[in-house]
Formats: structure tokens, sequence, C-alpha cells
């Protein structure tokens, strides 16, 4: 009911920043305009900004969602349709600590067996984090965890690994280690046979530590993971395992050319994997019409990959997992021992918090199996 000067108008807007992460997508918009509007009002109020930033005791909700459909590379596999629904929750507890869990919706309006099935929902993940200072962090519970590029070809599941990391980020070095297990695997998990488990991917407890450094030219990374426990085919087929990666980027204006190499040092046959692409633009939720895409070339060996690819298509499915022997009466590996094949992938921004997502991978040539056929798959994919 009367006028304000600007040094009010900023008060209110410290007190909104304070709780941006309430405010939906428009209205964090707004909130830009108006923060860099009144920049120096809002650099005026000093410590008493910094301090409402600080504010604790809230629980912030974000999710997304998605309506997907999927033309599978097995042969006399069906096609598939399906939708996922993802609510984040975040309770900050004090300054310095968070804890965070993702709430997960699957529904398939047509599975791969030509089935519907109604969609069950699950915590996926639930994590405590607690930052010392502003560098250094350290999570306890299921939290998520990405290994290899084009995000996250080797290990980029949902429900990450369940355990324990410490990290450390100063913006150009990053470094992370961690101890737990993983908490799934498409391709190598557990095998039950009988009153008999054959022990895998999420069964087996295992240490990684990683690396990366921005040189602003190029950012290099390095990743390791070791599987605890003493190896034995008949039954713990994961246990003593050893991998290692590094891993190279360098942009060129709107371009990036990426690369990465994997070795299992454990085993002797099948044991490497690597890719090579290039990619081109950034697909910005917030910008309709911004776009990216990216091409790779990879081969990847069944001893490296140990199932929870982030791509959408089924191709590394192809490769050898474990499977009962009735003839022999023991777990083998049955598949492709290695794969080669093209992956592109693409994403535009279609409206504001709307972008639509396809992949396409083809040319596959298999070692030990039939060849697979193409695959792709398209999105709807949806913010809020």
């Amino acid at each position: 009911e009367r006028n304000i000067t600007r040094y009010e108008l900023a008060q209110i807007i410290a007190r909104l920043m304070a709780k941006e992460d309430q405010l939906n997508a428009e209205q964090r918009a707004t909130l830009d305009k108006l923060a860099g509007e009144y920049a120096d009002e809002l650099a005026n109020l000093g410590v008493r900004v910094s301090n409402l930033e600080k504010k604790v005791g809230n629980i912030y909700w974000s999710g997304d969602a998605r309506m997907r459909y999927i033309d599978y590379s097995k042969k006399n596999t069906s096609d598939a349709w399906d939708g996922r629904m993802r609510i984040n929750v975040k309770g900050q507890v004090n300054d310095s600590t968070y804890v965070q869990g993702q709430m997960v919706t699957n529904m398939n309006f047509k599975d791969a067996n030509g089935g519907k099935t109604n969609g069950d929902t699950f915590m996926a993940q639930l994590y405590a984090n607690h930052n010392f200072g502003k560098d250094f962090s350290v999570r306890l519970g299921r939290q998520p965890i990405v290994f290899g590029d084009q995000n996250g070809w080797l290990y980029a599941g949902l429900e990450g690994y369940d355990g324990a990391q410490a990290a450390y980020n100063n913006g150009k070095l990053s470094l992370t280690t961690g101890f737990g297990q993983f908490a799934k695997s498409d391709n190598f998990g557990d095998v039950e046979v009988g009153d008999e488990t054959y022990t895998g991917v999420t069964s087996a407890d295992m240490y990684f530590a990683r690396g990366a450094y921005d040189f602003g030219f190029a950012k290099l990374g390095a990743d390791y993971i070791k599987f605890q426990g003493d190896f034995d085919k008949g039954t713990n087929y994961m246990a003593g395992q050893e991998l290692y990666g590094v891993n190279l980027n360098i942009p060129v204006q709107q371009f990036n050319v990426f690369g990465e190499y994997w070795k299992n040092s454990t085993i002797g046959d099948y044991d490497t994997a690597w890719n090579a692409g290039l990619s081109y633009g950034a697909a910005n939720w917030k910008k309709p019409g911004t776009w990216d895409l990216s091409v790779a070339y990879n081969k990847v060996d069944a001893g490296v990959y140990f199932g929870g690819s982030v791509f959408h298509t089924d191709m590394l499915a192809n490769l050898a997992k474990p499977a009962y022997d009735a003839k022999k009466d023991e777990i083998g590996l049955d598949g492709a021992s290695s794969l080669k094949f093209w992956n592109a992938m693409a994403n535009v921004t279609l409206q504001k918090n709307v972008q639509l997502h396809a992949e396409y991978a083809f040319a596959a040539d298999a070692d030990g199996a039939k060849d697979p056929d193409d695959s792709w798959t398209v999105s709807l994919n949806y913010k809020f």
C-alpha cells in the first residue's frame, strides 16, 4: 500500500534467494532477473545476505519425469514403451549437513514381453552429506556414482552404491574415494541356482578411488575399482577383480573431443574397453532451441563391463553375463565376449524444462555371439 525503496526490495529478493530451492523453474528465472537488476543493492547488504542464504531447517523438493520408447537390439525381443517419475527431497539439517533421498516410480505401458506393469514406488537413494569447509565432504548411505563418459556408460545406475565416501573439490582438482557395494547390476548381479547363490557385483565389497584435474584447455581423469575377496569362478566371480581407467576431454569452442580406456588387470582375456568420440553444442533446459549431439565408437570386452550403463538402448546387455549351465552343473558366461559399436546421442530443448532425447546404437560387431541388431530410443523428459 506504499512505495518502497530499492534497498527494501533488495531485502525481499535476498529472502527469496535464501529459499530458492523451494521455487519452481519460472519463479527462479524471475528471481535471477531481479537479482541482476538489484545486484548493487544486494552487494551492499553484505553479511545480511550471507546469513539469509545459510538459513537452515528447510525441506526442498524437485523432480523429473519421462516418457520413453525403446527398440531393442536383441533378436526376437519386442519393443518397449515405459514411463518414469523421480522425486528428490533434500532436508537441510544445519549449515554443513543435509540428508537427501530420491523416490522413483517406473511403469511399463508395454514391456519387452508384451505385457503391462503398474509402477511401484521405491527409494532409489538415501544418504547423509556433511561438508567440512567448502572443499571437503563425507557421505554415507545409498548414493549416486558415475563411471564412464557419455553420461556414464560403464556404471551410472539410479541406485548407485551402498557405502561411504570422502571427496575433495576445489574447482580444479577433484578427488573421491569410497567403500561399499554397488546396489544394482543388469549383467553381473547375483545368480541363484537352487539353494546356492553365485555372488556378483551386488554382493561383493568394493573400494574405489578417482581423481580429475581441469587444465582449462583439457580435463584429465583417472578411476580405480577393486572388488574385495578372493576370486572364485565357481561361486564368487566378481571378488578380487581390479579395474582402472583413464579419460580425457578437450573442449574446442562448441566442440568437445573425448576418449576413455579401461582395463581389468585380474583376468587374462577380454579385459579392456575404450572409446573415442566427438560432441557439439549444449542443450540448456532453460533455453528452448538449444541442442547437443555426441557420437562415439566403442570397443567393450565382457571382462570390463559389470552392468550398470546409463545408455537407454540395450546394446551393452549383449555382452557375456553369468548363466547356469545344466550340462556342466556350473555357472558359465552366455553372450558376446567383446562388442564393437557406434553410439549417437542427442538432446533438444523443446520448451523450458522439456527436452527430447534420442540414442542410436548401430553397426555392432560381436565376438562369440551373433551380431546384435541396431537399437534406438527416443524419450520426452520433463524437469520440475
